[in-house]
């Protein structure tokens, strides 16, 4: 485990055996001219990262705390892509003295509804990157409509660290495991959701750890330390793939290694695709949907094929999350790289037609 801590200026820009490889693929195909539409669904003066869908068609979305001025940390959209405390405004208190962090959003960073309909939120519980609260870190599930918490994973060493962020979150429904990232710290974590039982894995691996790398995002220079972000989950595969953020390599790892606490999961990590620093990371339609940091765009990896790009914006600046409902791609801009100063409204975009 690492002893360095994330810093907020760090995420703003402003050793062990290497992992096997597999082929990667590389060069990026252009997009179809007469293809995919690109809308914008909401805007927000203040940074969003997380965005869900679930199956009405209620989008989520979270702000993460990374200054003291967060009045609201999770919402639901409304028909006029305005902002509704959710699951209620008790939550969105904060860190304050005498909270209840078991039902207090503390710093979310996530959103996400899973394949049976179910809305998890994923709290790191460590504000403003200055380390993490005791008590705050915990991953909620909201059986929806109800709005009620239905399940309260609670997070705590040696899962986790102080320097610890947990970032994402995929769930597999048929083994009631969910898969997180630690992108403060570099590893995996692995969540048994029937007993609440938590194991770091590939902690400070290569694939989970950022790279000597440079990126170029918008721009401007992004090298700071962000590790494992990135995560999707192919069900029929049974098999889990991701990426540190300050990267360009997307990995893979069989789910049935991760679960088992006996196995050498270090050993059966392959490279799969060099998509290029990317945040967000969503299994659809047998492919990985990549949120290509460097290229202002949206890409789909199927393995062993050429990288195929969706779309390309200057507006996408910072595709932070995604998020699908009947065919569209929802997703967040969070423009993370231009610091407190963005140029445009954060927004969610729905992309149509790819």
């Amino acid at each position: 485990m690492r002893v360095a801590s994330l810093s907020l200026l760090a995420l703003l820009g402003c050793g062990g055996a290497s992992p096997a490889t597999a082929p990667a693929s590389t060069a990026a195909a252009p997009p179809d001219p007469g293809g995919p539409t690109l809308t914008i669904v909401a805007e927000s003066s203040r940074r969003w990262t997380g965005v869900a869908v679930d199956r009405e068609g209620t989008i989520f979305v979270n702000y993460p705390r990374w200054s003291d001025d967060v009045p609201l940390s999770v919402a639901s959209l409304d028909a006029a892509g305005q902002p509704v405390p959710f699951p209620d405004a008790a939550w969105q208190v904060g860190p304050v003295e005498g909270a209840d962090l078991a039902r207090t959003w503390v710093c979310v960073q996530s959103v996400h509804v899973d394949g049976a309909g179910r809305l998890w939120v994923l709290d790191p519980g460590n504000p403003s990157f200055r380390g993490v609260i005791d008590g705050a870190p915990k991953l909620v599930r909201f059986d929806l409509p109800s709005r009620a918490p239905a399940q309260t994973i609670r997070f705590a060493a040696p899962a986790i660290t102080p320097a610890s962020y947990l970032n994402d979150v995929r769930v597999d429904l048929a083994r009631d495991v969910a898969y997180l990232t630690d992108s403060g710290d570099g590893s995996l974590l692995v969540v048994d959701l029937a007993t609440g039982s938590v194991r770091r894995v590939l902690d400070d691996h290569p694939s989970t750890s950022a790279d000597a790398v440079s990126l170029t995002i918008g721009g401007q220079p992004f090298d700071r330390e962000v590790h494992a972000d990135g995560i999707a989950y192919d069900p029929e595969g049974d098999v889990v793939y991701y990426q540190a953020l300050r990267a360009r390599t997307m990995w893979r790892v069989p789910g049935a290694v991760l679960r088992d606490p006996e196995a050498n999961a270090a050993g059966a990590v392959l490279s799969v695709a060099a998509p290029g620093g990317a945040d967000g990371y969503l299994f659809l339609d047998g492919a990985v949907i990549v949120s290509a940091l460097e290229d202002d765009a949206i890409v789909r990896v199927r393995p062993g094929r050429p990288l195929e790009t969706l779309v390309q914006d200057p507006r996408i600046a910072w595709p932070d999350s995604f998020a699908a409902h009947e065919g569209a791609l929802y997703f967040t801009t969070a423009q993370i790289h231009l610091g407190e100063a963005p140029r445009d409204p954060f927004r969610v975009w729905k992309l149509t037609g790819f």
